[in-house]
């Protein structure tokens, strides 16, 4: 690790302006944002993950497509790629600029994590996966349920990838609730100066509501159906994106195109209470009101935070903000 000067992360729900706010202390300390998204990483997943087009992106943005869609990625293959990306930038003196809404990515990246144990890729992997294709997720959850009901309280219903995770560590005779536990020491690999943004839940609710219109208008449906050629139905991971998911059902006649918007609106709002609970749990997090404050003046005062930590000479992290 060859940290010199702290990072920066904008954290926050879906639909809160992250990225544009990102992108104005980036291009003010010469810089790139780090996107910390776990679905941003795929190819060709763009309008649905709200990726910033090429031709808009006013600073370089990194890990970004970097994987296919039939990929399984992790929070370990995240951690090692974005951390040599984070190094790059600090060898030429940059201040790397993080920002995403994926809470656990944030925290594999900063922090020092290790993740649980259990082999990957044996016959019961192949096993648990073509249950969750032919019968869903929901199916494949309750299998953990009845087996590992502590484990199971840790994962979403859908996060097929990790119920997979858990399944083949019960065969091991590896609790992965357990194992959890001890997995966040909370303590840090890089210093981090992390700001969220904060938003009225009802305005919040409108700025959903609005982008999912958009991303319907900007051909999520024609995104979805190329990536359903290239094999997104049968991937794990992927697949399970918010939009993605119920555009797939719409393809497949499960449901109507007006009853997909509505569930990815839902979808989409439920995310960001979760991602609003995640960080709200976090104690380093500085929250930045847009309900008054404008972007510029967030912008602003991150950067002036960013300079008072430079120029202060103690390691303590809160007397700098």
């Amino acid at each position: 690790m060859s940290q010199c000067n702290p990072l920066i992360a904008i954290v926050g729900p879906t639909a809160s302006g992250k990225s544009s706010l990102a992108e104005n202390v980036a291009l003010a300390l010469t810089s790139a944002v780090i996107s910390i998204d776990a679905m941003q990483i795929y190819k060709g997943m763009d309008i649905g993950t709200a990726k910033t087009a090429i031709s808009e992106r006013r600073c370089p943005l990194l890990m970004v497509d970097v994987a296919e869609i039939g990929e399984a990625y992790s929070a370990r293959l995240f951690q090692k790629a974005a951390r040599k990306e984070i190094e790059n930038l600090l060898t030429a003196h940059k201040t790397p600029v993080l920002c995403g809404g994926t809470g656990l990515y944030l925290n594999a990246v900063i922090d020092e994590m290790d993740f649980p144990a259990g082999s990957t890729g044996g016959a019961s992997r192949a096993a648990y996966e073509q249950l969750a294709i032919q019968k869903g997720a929901e199916a494949l959850y309750h299998v953990l349920e009845n087996r590992d009901p502590e484990s199971a309280k840790l994962i979403h219903p859908c996060n097929v990838k990790r119920v997979v995770r858990a399944l083949e560590m019960s065969d091991e005779g590896i609790s992965y609730a357990q194992q959890h536990a001890g997995l966040h020491t909370r303590k840090t690999h890089y210093d981090c100066l992390i700001w969220g943004i904060k938003r009225d839940r009802s305005h919040l609710h409108q700025r959903i509501e609005q982008r999912v219109h958009q991303m319907f208008d900007a051909g999520l449906v024609d995104e979805v159906l190329r990536l359903q050629q290239q094999g997104l139905e049968t991937a794990l991971t992927s697949k399970q994106a918010i939009g993605y998911r119920q555009v797939l059902d719409y393809l497949n006649g499960v449901c109507t195109l007006k009853e997909a918007k509505e569930q990815v609106i839902i979808k989409t709002r439920q995310y960001a209470k979760r991602q609003i609970s995640w960080f709200e749990h976090d104690g380093r997090v500085q929250w930045l009101d847009f309900e008054t404050l404008s972007e510029e003046e967030a912008t602003k005062q991150i950067l002036r935070a960013y300079k008072a930590y430079l120029s202060t000479e103690t390691g303590d992290l809160s007397a700098k903000i």
